[in-house]
Formats: structure tokens, C-alpha cells, sequence
């Protein structure tokens, strides 16, 4: 053997790394978080929530891309999502901790921020040329996915013995309605004005179904990730429409920009949209989340912002698709995935149905895409963010296929198809009342 193979053997002794650094270093500081925690002593703000949330994102992300069957189906943001969740369900992590976390993922809404940031980020990284043919194509498997996804649910839920009337309202509308903040709230709210009786009992048997109906999903994303690994000529790695030209829809592949982005000016232009957004919300009385991704998208085509500009925002884009989207999803497991709802209405019949409403809507957007010279894999990742959770399931779906670039073409098919499964069932329900 050559004194150059003893070089290169691998050093079992050698320290674990991640990211970069021996891993002792995140577990000392995420233990050190969690020790304040148990003494009451984290800071319910801003810095004590990321504290918190990055050690563990950083430690949990790692090890669920690791995980031998996990890795397949979702990976670390699997981990990431359900892990503290279950901790928060068995009472593990103390008040403390979880008022921390609450107050950034809510009170100061690190969430919106993360989405602001991936869905400006990328679509002013994205060709214009493609960017129209994706916003596009995107409706005819959007739209063929959720009729799909309707009437599988009601079949396979009808067939476990639930009553037309349940199977619809409590178990396909929830899941496509946009998640919980704009779905299953106006949900409740309209429920109680048809039906009668308190918006919140309505919550409650509302969000179970969209809490599996999202962890289908994030599993979904998963396998097609594997998927497009072993057939690449069905995936786009981010990119919907065939063609010839070589672009690819990701600021990641971006050539970088001559000088040092200015990280303080993609900051502002991010959050300056989002802003510009909420402002509109009050004249046009759209919400903010649809309302930014027109914004982005007519400064895109129209060329409002500077070559330059468009760099700096990708470049914030990056660092938040890179180095945040584990520990976000952290974030959302503590605060916004109730465990307790969905044990309380566990069944067979129930998850069966739930994932039957999911597998439909992403095969019937893998088959519709492949159709109309889509890419099927990214096809289906984009139809099957209809039933996540919002904003929350669109970073978690497409975290688990690691495809964050396709942020603005998920938020149009969560934001745009939510509203329209919520007006559809506001409607139908006051026509047809109890059942």
C-alpha cells in the first residue's frame, strides 16, 4: 500500500462535523439553550427563540437526512417538523422554551419572513422566459389534482363509513383549504354561522386532518425527491417547463455577482415588498402572502429593480434556503403542529383517508404535467402544496424534496387554491347545512 492510500484512509477517531465544524460545538451551545430553558432563563423574544430553534435545526436536520428509511421520505425536515412537536406534546421542553420560540414564530413572525424571503428571493432569480411558462402551466394540474383529490377523499372515507356531509367538511376541505391561519380558522368561523355553535369546537375537529393531510405531504415530497434522484429525465431540479434553453428557475445556480453583495439592501428590498404588500391588502383586500408574489413577479418582468438589486435579494435568498429552513422548520413542529388534535381523532379509517386526498392530488399533478411537457416531478410538488399548511406545509413540503426555489409556484397553488376551496365551502355548506 502506498504511503498515499495511508494518507487518505478515513480517521475512524476522527470528530463528527457539521456544517463545517466539529460537531461537539452545536451540541455544548444547543445544551446550553436547552439548561436555560429548564431554569426559566431563555430570553421569550427574538434571541432566545433562534437560540433555541437553531441548535436544534442545526443537530436534527443532519441526523434525519442520516436516518436510514427516514432519509427517503422527507428527511430532515421530517425530523425537524415532528421531533419537537412530539417533545411539546410529552411535555418535555419547558414553558419557557416554548414561549421563545412562540414569540419569534408568531409575535415578531420569523415564518412570514423565511417565506418573504424564498418567494422574492427566487423569483427575482428566475429567467422571465420561464417564469411566465411556469405561472402558467401550473393551473391545469392544480386544477385536475384538486378535483382528483376530492373525490378519492370522499370515496376512501365513504368506504371506512364516514357520511358524505364528515368526509367532505372535515376531512377533504381542511386539508386543501390553505392551512390553518387561512384555511381552517374562516373555516370554523363559517361552519359556526351555517351550522351554529362556537368557531372554536369547529377548530378542533378541523385541524387534525390538515396536520396528517401535511405530513403526507412532506413524506410525498420525499419520495419524489428519490424519485427524480433515480429517473432524472423527470426532474427539473426546480424548473417546471421542458425546453431547450439551460436555465434553471434557482438563485443557487446563479452566477455569483462581481462584487460583495449587499445583504442590508436585499434585506430591504424583501421585506420592503412584504410591506408594499400589506399596504395594498388594505385597498385591494387581498392578503399579503398572494399580494407579494404579483408584486415580485410584475418588478420581475417589467425590470423595476437592477440587475445588481435582483443579486443582493438572491443573495439573502440563499443564505436563508441554505442555513435556515431546518431550524424553521423547528420552529413550526413546537408552535404550529398540535400533536394533542390529531391523537384525539386517530383512526385507521381516518389517516387512510386523509393520505388518499394527498397521493391523488400529487399523482393526478404528476400525470398532468408529464402530459403538458412539464416537468412531472416538479409537477407534482407544486400541485401536492395544496394540501399543506399554508406558508407553514409549503416550506416543509418542498424542504423535504429540497426544491425551495419553486416557493413562488407553491404559494400560488396554496394561497390561490386555499381561497377558492374556502369560498367553495362556505357556500355548499350554508346550501346544504348539517347534512
Amino acid at each position: 500500500m502506498s504511503s498515499t492510500d495511508k494518507v487518505r484512509r478515513p480517521n475512524r477517531f476522527a470528530i463528527p462535523e457539521v456544517g463545517g465544524v466539529p460537531l461537539l460545538l452545536p451540541v455544548i451551545l444547543t445544551a446550553l439553550v436547552l439548561l436555560a430553558g429548564a431554569r426559566r432563563a431563555i430570553p421569550e423574544n427574538m434571541i432566545g427563540g433562534l437560540a433555541v430553534i437553531v441548535g436544534l435545526g442545526m443537530l436534527l436536520g443532519p441526523l434525519g437526512n442520516r436516518l436510514p428509511v427516514i432519509s427517503r421520505i422527507g428527511g430532515g425536515a421530517l425530523v425537524c417538523l415532528l421531533t419537537p412537536s412530539i417533545l411539546v406534546y410529552a411535555k418535555v421542553f419547558d414553558g419557557n422554551t416554548v414561549r421563545a420560540v412562540t414569540a419569534l414564530m408568531k409575535q415578531a413572525n420569523f415564518l412570514y419572513f423565511v417565506i418573504a424571503t424564498l418567494v422574492v428571493g427566487s423569483i427575482l432569480g428566475m429567467s422571465r422566459k420561464l417564469m411566465v411558462g411556469g405561472l402558467i402551466r401550473i393551473f391545469p394540474p392544480l386544477l385536475a389534482g384538486t378535483v382528483a383529490a376530492v373525490a378519492a377523499g370522499l370515496a376512501v372515507a365513504m368506504a371506512f363509513g364516514y357520511s358524505l356531509h364528515r368526509a367532505l367538511f372535515y376531512i377533504v376541505i381542511p386539508i386543501i383549504g390553505g392551512g390553518i391561519g387561512e384555511g381552517v380558522i374562516p373555516l370554523s368561523s363559517a361552519y359556526a354561522s351555517a351550522l351554529g355553535g362556537e368557531a372554536g369546537s369547529y377548530v378542533a375537529e378541523l385541524i387534525p386532518a390538515a396536520i396528517i393531510g401535511n405530513i403526507v405531504a412532506i413524506i410525498t415530497a420525499g419520495v419524489l425527491r428519490r424519485l427524480g434522484d433515480k429517473r432524472p429525465e423527470l426532474d427539473g431540479g426546480g424548473r417546471l417547463v421542458r425546453g431547450p434553453e439551460p436555465e434553471i428557475l434557482t438563485a443557487a445556480t446563479e452566477p455569483a455577482p462581481a462584487r460583495e453583495p449587499n445583504y442590508a439592501l436585499g434585506v430591504l428590498m424583501i421585506t420592503g415588498l412584504f410591506v408594499f404588500a400589506a399596504l395594498l391588502e388594505k385597498l385591494i383586500h387581498l392578503p399579503a402572502p398572494v399580494l407579494v408574489i404579483v408584486t415580485a413577479v410584475i418588478c420581475k418582468l417589467v425590470g423595476v429593480f437592477p440587475p445588481a438589486a435582483e443579486a443582493d435579494a438572491r443573495a439573502v435568498y440563499t443564505i436563508i434556503a441554505r442555513w435556515f429552513i431546518f431550524p424553521t422548520m423547528v420552529g413550526l413542529g413546537m408552535v404550529y403542529l398540535p400533536l394533542n388534535n390529531v391523537v384525539s381523532v386517530l383512526s385507521i379509517g381516518y389517516v387512510i383517508a386523509c393520505a388518499a386526498v394527498v397521493l391523488a392530488m400529487a399523482l393526478t399533478g404528476y400525470l398532468v404535467g408529464r402530459a403538458i411537457a412539464m416537468y412531472p416531478v416538479d409537477a407534482a410538488l407544486v400541485t401536492v402544496c395544496h394540501s399543506g399548511l399554508g406558508g407553514t406545509g409549503d416550506v416543509a413540503i418542498l424542504s423535504a424534496a429540497d426544491r425551495m426555489n419553486l416557493m413562488p409556484f407553491a404559494q400560488i397553488s396554496t394561497r390561490l387554491g386555499g381561497v377558492t376551496t374556502v369560498i367553495s365551502a362556505t357556500w355548499l355548506i350554508r346550501l346544504l347545512g348539517a347534512g
